[in-house]
């Protein structure tokens, strides 16, 4: 039984209230939270006053493998994630192969077994023909329709074939939602401008707005479980507002909360991503939502490309950046602004997206829960840099920014993983298990 004794943490209560104190973790869970605790253990760490989070959830990330391993892989997709206080993450279908069949999620799911820090889970991808598979397949944390941005058997555009996925089982759908017919017919209205701001002319508010207002009209017909993935846009969060159902939840990530179409001028194609980087304005729409509730939870939609390949002209460049290990510091510094709270951070990035997924005993600091925690550094800004990102390809859309609330350590299911600035050797993550 392997034992970890964390003394003189702050250690955050779900609530958004901060002790000092001790935790004690047996067994990879929680076994104690006290003021004090004397006890004989495997390892000890001396906090010194740091703050202790649960561990983040990251619920959409694509990490690359199989397929594109050169990119990113799981296991340094994995060391990314611990190294930004990452303990668990939902990886997306849309490597090569796909995973769209029992035999792909279970080539995934022996890949992260062997390599991942981090617990994981996978998405199963919907094509136009697998109905069977979606509903058979297992473990998996939910569906990923692609209505737009995708190639291949992933991309599911056709109403009919959307519905129908929609009408034949239970299991939670979680939409990429873009317009794809909209898409195309702006790709060649704007075919004569290749800077990367047309990006978010091409695939624009309405494209965003049909396809989301689209999917919640299957979920509503069907009363069936809906997310809505790295929502973007102002006109989204408004017809939520108006019309949100009991059964749907939707999330942001911290690109479209913290940069905009101003951005493209200094930062040019490492903003580009789908969906797009909006208009201030829809960065001001998008956090009250997610204050008002309209908005549960925060992911990173990381999706890592090499910066040879961002290089390429408009539009041969694709479209997608990092942002696993920088998501935590960039909401805590967020937080340290004044802009959001503890008990907000906690709801975000930890046990909101376990009571989304059902992922049981994850995301709170609570005697019993699994040990999955994070004690980070509220006293020292550190600036973003390019070469620092422990992911494959090297760089971050946020470099050059100075954050606090960086991770001093991780610990994964009670066994630490990440200490100032390495990783240990071992594997560490777990699969998940989604009670849905």
């Amino acid at each position: 039984m392997t034992s970890l004794l964390i003394r003189n943490a702050r250690i955050a209560h779900p609530d958004g209230s901060a002790f000092d104190g001790d935790v004690l973790c047996e067994a990879g869970r929680i076994a104690r939270i006290e003021s004090s605790i004397t006890a004989k253990t495997d390892e000890a760490i001396d906090a010194n006053g740091l703050l202790l989070l649960p561990g983040v959830i990251d619920p959409q990330v694509h990490f690359r493998e199989p397929g594109k391993e050169y990119k990113e892989d799981l296991a340094s997709g994995s060391r990314a994630a611990v190294k930004g206080g990452v303990t668990s993450f939902l990886e997306m279908p849309n490597t090569d192969p796909p995973t769209t069949t029992q035999a792909a999620l279970d080539d995934k799911l022996r890949r992260a077994a062997s390599r991942s820090v981090a617990n994981f889970g996978f998405f199963i991808g919907a094509t136009a023909d697998n109905l069977d598979e979606l509903n058979r397949a297992t473990p998996t944390c939910g569906i990923k329709i692609f209505m737009g941005a995708s190639t291949g058997s992933l991309l599911v555009d056709k109403p009919e074939d959307l519905e129908r996925i929609f009408a034949g089982g239970t299991r939670l759908i979680a939409v990429h939602a873009e317009n794809e017919a909209r898409i195309r017919a702006r790709q060649a209205q704007f075919a004569g401008r290749h800077d990367h701001a047309v990006h978010s002319d091409i695939r624009d508010a309405e494209c965003a707005r049909k396809a989301t207002e689209l999917a919640l009209s299957f979920s509503k017909k069907y009363r069936r479980r809906l997310h809505i993935l790295h929502l973007s846009t102002r006109e989204e969060a408004d017809l939520l507002r108006r019309d949100k159902p009991a059964w749907v939840t939707a999330e942001v990530i911290p690109n479209h909360l913290l940069l905009n179409l101003a951005d493209y001028a200094k930062h040019g194609t490492r903003v580009q991503m789908n969906p797009p980087i909006r208009a201030q304005e829809d960065n001001t729409v998008l956090w009250r939502a997610l204050h008002d509730g309209v908005i549960d939870f925060i992911a990173t939609d990381h999706a890592p490309h090499t910066l040879a390949e961002k290089a390429r002209p408009y539009p041969e460049s694709p479209s997608g950046m990092p942002g696993v290990e920088t998501s935590l510091p960039l909401l805590l510094t967020e937080m340290a602004a004044g802009r959001c709270t503890l008990d907000e951070i906690q709801k975000w990035m930890c046990w909101g997206p376990a009571v989304a997924y059902g992922i049981p005993n994850k995301g709170k600091i609570l005697d019993g829960w699994d040990a999955d925690l994070t004690l980070v550094d509220m006293n020292t800004r550190k600036t973003v840099r390019d070469e620092d990102m422990f992911t494959k390809v090297r760089w971050s859309p946020f470099h050059g920014r100075d954050l606090t609330g960086w991770p001093i350590y991780t610990i994964v299911n009670g066994r630490v993983v990440f200490e100032q600035g390495r990783i240990r050797e071992g594997i560490f993550g777990k699969p998940l298990r989604f009670e849905q």
